[in-house]
């Protein structure tokens, strides 16, 4: 479904962001606030009017702005990344950065920086960005470009790289790739314990420089991670939504981006798609049909009813996929996932 000429006109999803811009982009010290990326999702698949009433049922997981430390400046930056006390300082920076410069000047200078440290924030990070480049693209406004202010500074200050990752042999698709992933040693709990025991990971379109080559197997990635969570989502069904949703991300911000950051764009969500299945694939899958051959409509109206931020940012990622193996993923996103209330 393209919703890019006409998503977001209605002036709802400005005033939820101006609503949710009062709040930091975490929660209880860790968990990501997903408002931002549902509400932009919801008003891009035309339900901007439900998103005021889906934010009264998540707004107990909302917590005030942090506090500021020290500015970030030109001079400074390269010190305060990846100081999760300096979200505040490092949205502040966007701001001001944001209001002298263009976004997509910003944006092109700023993602290689960002890019290495994607999987900071459990990805959310990076997902929170590609939801405001979506809403960009469609239209320029003070809310949407402070919302882009609010995602970069979030994944500026969860800058986290993967290191110290063996490359194992690789497999020609994308789908045999990521069956492929090897699976942690078992007993790590967070996100943060588990990437830190990240060690082997199959090498896929390493080869890959030229831009386009780059954006279809960007795709082809997005398509098959998706399609995978049919038959693999039980192992964790809320984190293994990040393997498509993350990858899709960068997907969507491709276009905005200069076409020589592609390659390496395509690079970095393979290994972030790559490292949540090694965290959280189950041992074996299980076959997965759906009852009947639902429409995108009505697969995402399944999700608003659930409700659960992660259940409807995979249907907006499979909308996007928009073939039916994607639509029976998301459907199963809303079977074994807990709803929202």
């Amino acid at each position: 479904m393209d919703t890019s000429e006409t998503s977001n006109t209605s002036g709802q999803f400005e005033e939820a962001l101006e609503r949710l811009h009062a709040s930091g982009p975490e929660r209880g010290g860790w968990l990501s606030n997903h408002a931002p990326m549902v509400v932009e999702a919801l008003s891009a698949h035309g339900h901007a009017p439900a998103v005021h009433r889906w934010l009264d049922l998540y707004r107990d997981k909302l917590d005030d702005f942090p506090d500021r430390v020290a500015p970030v400046t030109d001079d400074n930056w390269a010190s305060a990344l990846g100081d999760p006390r300096r979200i505040a300082d490092w949205t502040d920076y966007f701001s001001r950065t944001l209001t002298d410069h263009p976004w997509r000047s910003v944006l092109a200078e700023w993602w290689p920086r960002l890019l290495p440290g994607m999987y900071g924030g459990a990805t959310h990070t990076v997902i929170r960005a590609g939801h405001a480049v979506r809403a960009l693209r469609t239209g320029e406004n003070a809310p949407r470009l402070t919302e882009l202010a609010h995602a970069l500074g979030y994944w500026a200050a969860r800058h986290q790289p993967v290191t110290g990752v063996t490359a194992l042999p690789g497999a020609p698709t994308a789908a045999e790739a990521l069956d492929a992933v090897p699976a942690i040693e078992p007993g790590h709990l967070g996100f943060r314990d588990r990437l830190a025991s990240l060690r082997r990971l199959p090498v896929w379109a390493d080869d890959v420089i030229d831009p386009d080559t780059a954006k279809a197997r960007l795709t082809e990635l997005v398509r098959a991670a998706t399609h995978r969570y049919a038959t693999h989502g039980h192992g964790e069904p809320t984190m293994l939504v990040h393997a498509a949703t993350a990858p899709n991300a960068v997907l969507r911000t491709l276009d905005a981006l200069p076409r020589e950051l592609w390659a390496p764009s395509l690079h970095a969500a393979w290994t972030a798609s790559a490292a949540v299945t090694a965290m959280y694939g189950p041992v074996e899958p299980v076959a997965y049909a759906p009852p009947g051959r639902p429409t995108a409509e009505e697969v995402l109206e399944k999700a608003l009813a659930h409700g659960d931020e992660h259940v409807i940012k995979l249907a907006d990622t499979a909308l996007d996929v928009g073939d039916e193996p994607a639509l029976a993923a998301a459907l199963r996103a809303v079977e074994i996932s807990t709803p929202l209330v």
